[in-house]
């Protein structure tokens, strides 16, 4: 037996033993396709396992999560920081084998997949960011910038419709150096995908614009390799290589079966199958010494490229001194200190907070070159396109402005893979109601702690003649419910600033800015202390008053007039702006008590939007003044009286708690 292919069978039973030792896993994925991910990875993935992070690696992206076994077997062979015991411990309690793969656990994971569909949107934008990052630095004589994003799917991925908004794009695009390895085994969950699935997906790839290959035999190296060596040649187009494979290859009873898909598959079957393939029957989690051998000596080699890297950069940094110094600000997550110490923008005129974002964003790309994203056929609304910079095209890899086209849920998981990718400060912008397409990348955003931008506006029914469809209420609450997902909600100009300077800030999650169609009055308190989340925007500081009025966004000029109205009255009210939960929730427990003082037990909260969740901050004798049923086709100002959303109705309600 030759060690190429002891190799690729040692890759198989390592999946087998550790699916079966936790009782739980996917082994047919890396038992069918052992041989892909061993002749992409020994023959041309270019990485180096002591740098997991090097800048110019090949990306590998293993989309089909579930087959997380594939990928944690060629880690370990590799010698990547990742250990047998490491192996044995999948799926259990603080192990570095979750189930399904996330980003840097261990360091050589480049995404978070499993949720299908996801890793081919994260590898169009790890392909759009080596294009740009080639565009900007490369030069006639060093290519700083050559490498190539792989992306292994299934079945199950080239169902959902997040691969087609994702492979259009990229078709569009011609991001020739993505290749799409489709392990098409024909087989998912419940069954044969001939029972839901039986459209050409090549043809559907030629018609995105993509090189569309076949390998017969899943199982010959030679023929797997010669298909990406076609792939890498033609740099035109990208690439898809439906690879045929048998799932629970050499499994007697379960292979090509469902029954392979998604359990162990049983002590009796294991000993058959190794059996079957002429692997030794008493031994488990075991590596030859001629395997263990071979893979060192892959190792040396992947360094070596490395090295070869290593001295391309040295002379750049010779001949390009300028660049290379740029090359270092694009990958540095710090602000400039020329940002930092500019003077804000003065908005002293009514101004919807869209409008003040997109000021705040011309801004920003004077000093951040590589500020990058776009907007899903609604730049005019959004207000997200950068005036001063080129759009990235087919044609032209310097652009900063992508036109994602309508493709809200791939626009999420391509920013989420250019933030992977390093060397860009990226962003998404669309309507806050078409959050919902978006949650899956947004969620795994927030998973991985990706610093994407998500930029929502027309935020509430404000929204007007539009109408429900377009009028949110419950996005609001669903993007505060992600965990580590900072929320912004600015009530003026001066806050949709602070808003933006906390977000490039954020280097531990992904942030939305949430921003209004209409337009809000500057208000006189407004203050860089948005950045604590919520303070007093009127009222006096430095007494318990009677009554806290407490808002967001467009509610807050709002609860100032009534708080107006209310001292009129005789009453000692304060109003807090409260622009982030999140970041409320982070400062010390002084400040919130000082923000909101426990003696202080009448409190009204307002917002245009679902109730839930603010009664964390108005406690048991307080009230909410949301929306929590859909809007209605009408003008956007008469639309917030209606539902309440006026200075006299928050007088009203306050009364009634003053009582």
């Amino acid at each position: 037996m030759s060690v190429e292919k002891l190799a690729v069978d040692t890759i198989r039973f390592l999946a087998v033993d550790a699916v079966e030792k936790a009782k739980s896993g996917h082994p047919g994925l890396p038992m069918g396709g052992a041989a892909i991910g061993y002749t992409l990875w020994s023959r041309f993935l270019n990485h180096d396992p002591r740098d997991p992070g090097w800048p110019d690696r090949d990306r590998f992206v293993l989309s089909a999560g579930h087959g997380s076994m594939l990928l944690y077997g060629l880690l370990h062979l590799f010698g990547y920081d990742l250990t047998m015991d490491d192996i044995k411990a999948f799926r259990q309690w603080g192990s570095k084998t979750p189930g399904h793969p996330e980003a840097g656990i261990p360091p050589g994971v480049e995404t978070t997949t499993g949720p299908l569909g996801q890793g081919l949107g994260n590898a169009v934008g790890m392909a759009i960011a080596e294009q740009r990052l080639a565009g900007e630095f490369n030069q006639p004589d060093l290519q700083l910038v050559d490498h190539y994003t792989y992306v292994y799917t299934g079945d199950g991925c080239m169902m959902e419709g997040i691969s087609s908004e994702a492979a259009s794009l990229a078709g569009h695009l011609g991001l020739g150096k993505l290749i799409c390895l489709y392990d098409d085994n024909e087989i998912t969950i419940d069954g044969p995908t001939d029972l839901t699935f039986s459209e050409e997906v090549g043809k559907r790839f030629e018609a995105f614009g993509w090189q569309v290959l076949t390998v017969e035999d899943g199982q010959n190296i030679e023929e797997i390799a010669r298909a990406i060596t076609a792939g890498k040649a033609h740099s035109q187009a990208p690439t898809l290589i439906k690879v045929k494979t048998r799932i629970g290859y050499g499994s007697p009873s379960k292979e090509g079966k469902a029954a392979a898909h998604g359990a162990p598959l049983g002590e009796e079957e294991v000993k058959a199958t190794r059996e079957n393939l002429g692997w030794p029957v008493d031994k488990e989690f075991h590596v030859p010494a001629e395997v263990k051998e071979h893979f060192r000596s892959l190792q040396e080699k992947a360094i070596e490229k490395r090295r070869e890297w290593d001295k391309i950069w040295s002379q750049y940094e010779t001949e390009y001194p300028q660049k290379a110094r740029e090359w270092k600000m694009w990958h540095d997550n710090r602000l400039p200190e020329d940002l930092k110490k500019s003077r804000p923008l003065e908005f002293t005129e009514p101004v919807a907070t869209r409008a003040a974002s997109g000021e705040i964003m011309q801004k920003i790309s004077g000093y951040l070159p590589n500020f990058m994203g776009g907007s899903a056929d609604l730049y005019a609304s959004t207000k997200t396109h950068l005036k001063e910079k080129e759009d990235f095209t087919r044609d032209n890899r310097k652009g900063n402005n992508i036109f994602f086209g309508v493709r809200e849920h791939a626009m999420g998981a391509i920013v989420n893979g250019m933030a992977l990718h390093g060397g860009l400060r990226p962003f998404a912008s669309t309507f806050l109601v078409f959050a919902d397409y978006m949650k899956p990348p947004l969620r795994l955003a927030a998973l991985s702690h990706l610093p994407a931008i998500f930029v929502f506006t027309h935020d509430s029914i404000g929204v007007g003649e539009d109408g429900p469809t377009h009028q949110p209420i419950e996005q609001l609450a669903m993007l505060r419910s992600i965990p580590n997902m900072c929320v912004l909600r600015p009530a003026d100009g001066r806050e949709t600033e602070v808003a933006w300077e906390k977000a490039l800030q954020n280097q531990q999650g992904p942030t939305s800015i949430v921003l209004t169609r209409q337009k809000l009055p500057p208000l006189e308190g407004s203050s860089s202390e948005a950045g604590r989340g919520a303070y007093i925007v009127a009222g006096d500081k430095d007494s318990n008053p009677d009554l806290i009025l407490m808002g967001s966004g467009s509610e807050v000029h709002l609860i100032v007039q009534a708080r107006e109205q209310l001292v009129k009255e005789g009453y000692r009210v304060q109003a807090v702006s409260f622009m982030s939960w999140e970041l409320f929730a982070a400062q010390p427990r002084e400040y919130q008590e000082r923000i909101l003082p426990p003696g202080v037990k009448k409190r009204l909260a307002v917002e245009a939007a679902a109730s839930l969740g603010w009664e964390r901050f108005v406690g048991q004798e307080g009230l909410v003044w949301g929306i929590d049923e859909f809007g209605a086709s009408a003008p956007g100002d008469l639309l917030m009286e209606k539902k309440g959303f006026s200075v006299e109705n928050i007088v009203q309600q306050a009364r009634k708690l003053l009582k």
